[in-house]
């Protein structure tokens, strides 16, 4: 017999006696309050109605719950719908959770509607089984937008190099098996060269550089294409698009930079013990601002640093320990143990880690389904016969502790038409 563990309930754990909760939709909202009944000691009352999702509405709506004395207002995490209740409330003064609906799944059984939904979320809320997820403060969700932004434009720019390569392998131009990428300046030379007009490879191979230089050779054959005016044309417009990105990602970076010298939790503290948006990058600070600790790890720049703290925050106080952490951004299994047995762990959003399990399902057993059976032997298991290891050896086929065989082909059964039917009538004999 173990030893009793005592674990003490958490924060969002805490039942109480004022609660409500929004069932969040793109125009409207159906809440629900569950406050004591007035008259009868003990038991409880719902009310139930519908809000509709504008600024003026939900702060009418802060002001009544705050009325209510209500100690907890619920929201489930419904695309970005929940923002302007989440925001708008807060600023109420009203203490929100915004919760997964994961955690607020309804029961098998029972039928589903939004007010259903709103009583069920309120339920949930006033027992405490419900984990609230994280919401950053406003100076962290600013800069989530701009490196947000930032990251979507750089997949952007991607694509268009990508559509570049694409435009230059069906011009029959090969530059970029020769070039590491066409991100380099000796490539964006030739490319720019050919969209003036110029098509002769020994000229444009003079606009190599450095190393470029030494593959003379397969730089002439790699430019020796179909490269006409209207791959030109084309591949003029994907530059400019390349060239505009590039000004907004930069744009981006400096706003991103400039948000987080303001947090005075990012900055660093110099030798003499001062601090402030330029303290801790003089050598010999006893704290680096947070941007400069963060990209000391190898292959942490800058820009994915602000992303980080973009994504986390400063105040690490919210989450107990780094595995609570690694947890939270989806960086480890789950657990799912009961008794003796461990059930597969399911990976969250960002893992790489090593692929399950198939489920033994109907077209798992075969692993060489798509060849006919008649070519691949049967999978099924040796007859007991032949086991051998297990027995002393195989049983005669007439002992009496063989077991019975099954026949290789069926006993054969005469065809009814064959028999003589008695109910049949038969023409007497004259």
């Amino acid at each position: 017999m173990s030893r009793p563990q005592v674990i003490d309930d958490q924060e969002h754990e805490r039942v109480y006696g004022r609660v409500a909760a929004v069932d969040v939709a793109k125009d409207t909202g159906v809440v629900c309050t569950r406050l004591p009944h007035p008259s009868r000691p003990g038991a409880r009352r719902a009310t139930v109605w519908t809000v509709q999702a504008r600024t003026g509405a939900v702060r009418a709506l802060g002001r009544q719950l705050r009325g209510d004395g209500i100690e907890m207002v619920t929201l489930e995490s419904t695309s970005d719908y929940w923002r302007i209740w989440f925001f708008v409330l807060e600023a109420a003064g009203l203490a929100v959770q915004l919760v997964s609906p994961a955690q607020a799944r309804q029961l098998s059984g029972r039928p589903k509607t939004d007010k259903l939904d709103a009583m069920w979320l309120a339920r949930l809320t006033e027992w405490g089984m419900l984990r609230p997820s994280f919401v950053p403060p406003k100076a962290i969700r600013d800069l989530r937008d701009y490196t947000r932004a930032r990251t979507r434009l750089v997949r952007e720019r991607t694509r268009c190099w990508q559509r570049l390569e694409k435009l230059l392998e069906g011009a029959l131009v090969k530059v970029s098996s020769v070039a590491s990428k066409l991100t380099t300046v000796s490539a964006q030379d030739m490319i720019k060269a050919m969209i003036a007009g110029q098509r002769d490879p020994q000229v444009l191979v003079g606009l190599a550089r450095t190393r470029m230089r030494a593959k003379h050779d397969d730089l002439v054959a790699a430019l020796d294409g179909m490269f006409d005016d209207h791959h030109g044309e084309l591949a003029g417009m994907l530059l400019d698009q390349i060239a505009f990105l590039d000004g907004r990602i930069a744009q981006l970076s400096a706003r991103a930079a400039e948000l987080t010298a303001a947090m005075p939790e990012a900055w660093g503290i110099n030798a003499d013990g001062t601090t402030g948006p330029d303290a801790g990058a003089a050598p010999g600070a006893p704290v680096l601002p947070a941007v400069a600790r963060l990209a000391e790890i190898p292959g942490i720049s800058d820009d994915l640093a602000r992303a980080i703290i973009a994504e986390t925050g400063l105040d690490m106080s919210r989450f107990p320990t780094a595995a609570h952490l690694v947890s939270w951004a989806g960086l480890c299994p789950s657990a799912r143990q009961s008794g003796p047995r461990i059930r597969g762990r399911e990976e969250g959003p960002g893992q790489r880690l090593p692929a399950r399990q198939p489920r033994p399902g109907r077209h798992r057993r075969r692993p060489h389904r798509h060849l006919p059976r008649r070519a691949l032997p049967p999978d099924r298991p040796p007859p007991r016969q032949g086991q051998g290891p297990g027995r002393r050896g195989p049983l005669h086929p007439g002992d009496h502790l063989a077991p019975a065989r099954r026949p290789r082909r069926p006993v054969h059964r005469p065809r009814r038409e064959l028999l003589p039917d008695p109910y049949r009538h038969r023409p007497q004999a004259p």
